[in-house]
């Protein structure tokens, strides 16, 4: 069964303009398959599903293609820059603004990242909150995520 409805994830990606796990679970429902938005997510995740900004300004999930580590990391520094919009420290914390419905992505690209002062992501619509080890850990975690969407950007 599992293997099956993500197979039919891979279609309606595919078919589909699909920007929400929402969007998803009830696309599979119109499939006929019964799933909570906990399956969606785990099948997301095991899928490998990223989102990516389409032409139409709107972000939808997508298959992240087999590459290598440099292309997955420069796949994941694009993902950071299309959905970032601003970041501020508190404390040992670094709370990151992105576009609405981007967050998750984003805090799963920086995840994939593994950027040595982030500990761990949590990802709301289009908020994450980054925790470091310290307030100083944080400051360098800003200047190389700052660093990395200025390269990419200009």
């Amino acid at each position: 069964m599992k293997k099956t409805r993500q197979q039919k994830i891979l279609e309606i990606i595919e078919e589909q303009s699909i920007g929400t796990q929402e969007e998803l679970a009830a696309a599979l429902r119109d499939h006929g398959y019964d799933v909570a938005q906990a399956t969606v997510s785990r099948d997301i995740r095991a899928l490998k599903l990223t989102k990516v900004m389409g032409t139409d300004g709107e972000s939808r999930y997508t298959v992240m293609q087999n590459a290598s580590s440099e292309n997955l990391e420069e796949t994941y520094i694009d993902v950071l820059r299309s959905g970032f919009v601003s970041m501020k420290p508190a404390a040992n914390i670094i709370v990151i603004k992105t576009v609405p419905g981007m967050a998750m992505a984003l805090a799963a690209a920086l995840d994939s990242l593994s950027i040595r002062e982030i500990v761990g992501c949590i990802a709301g619509d289009d908020t994450i909150m980054a925790a470091t080890e310290s307030p100083e850990a944080a400051r360098s975690a800003m200047n190389r995520l700052d660093s990395m969407v200025r390269k990419q950007q200009g």
